[in-house]
């Protein structure tokens, strides 16, 4: 709740991975459910499988951050997509935020299984969910302490709450961050 205008917005690892790691395990309990001879192939998607079901909670960050000298602003785990996490610091901070699409960490192979399904990566790491990783805020004086760290990377910045929930897109439009949530029976 202490984000403050100007604060920069950082996430730890990369995003998207646990929900399109239960889209493969879904696919695949219906492909068994219609054939329970078929064994699944599910090779080809140990990464985004293990972000759904072996989420590692971040503690090295906080390690990380303490290491550095630098105390977050606010700071709260990705659990329920990364625009709903946003849009939980700004109101319990009374504060806007505008993020950047291309900032926004996506591993490549949760990229080719969002496109395997139709759906745009950008799209996994804002309403997707159960990463656990970490969004946070800093003070803009504590960039230097941090800029070398590869585990995190900065988004955005917080903004005046007049200014709302933003994302600013690779294509050069403002859109409006919404809170899509996480439902980890598959309920929306």
């Amino acid at each position: 709740s202490g984000a403050k205008p100007n604060d920069l917005l950082y996430v730890s690892g990369d995003l998207g991975g646990a929900y399109c790691g239960q889209l493969v395990l879904q696919r695949e309990k219906q492909a068994y459910k219609a054939n329970p001879d078929v064994q699944p192939d599910i090779s080809n998607y140990s990464y985004v499988i293990e972000r759904q079901l072996k989420p590692e909670p971040r503690r090295d960050i906080i390690e990380l951050l303490e290491q550095a000298g630098v105390r977050p602003t606010s700071m709260i785990d990705i659990s329920d997509g990364l625009a709903s996490e946003i849009i939980h610091i700004c109101k319990n901070s009374g504060t806007g935020a505008t993020i950047y699409e291309e900032k926004i960490p996506l591993d490549q192979r949760m990229a080719q299984t969002a496109h395997e399904f139709n759906i745009d990566p950008t799209t996994c790491a804002l309403s997707g969910g159960e990463d656990y990783e970490l969004l946070f805020t800093i003070d803009q004086k504590d960039y230097d302490k941090i800029k070398d760290l590869s585990a995190i990377h900065p988004i955005g910045h917080i903004t005046e709450k007049e200014q709302g929930y933003n994302l600013f897109t690779s294509s050069g439009q403002l859109v409006k961050l919404t809170a899509q949530g996480w439902d980890p029976i598959g309920k929306k």
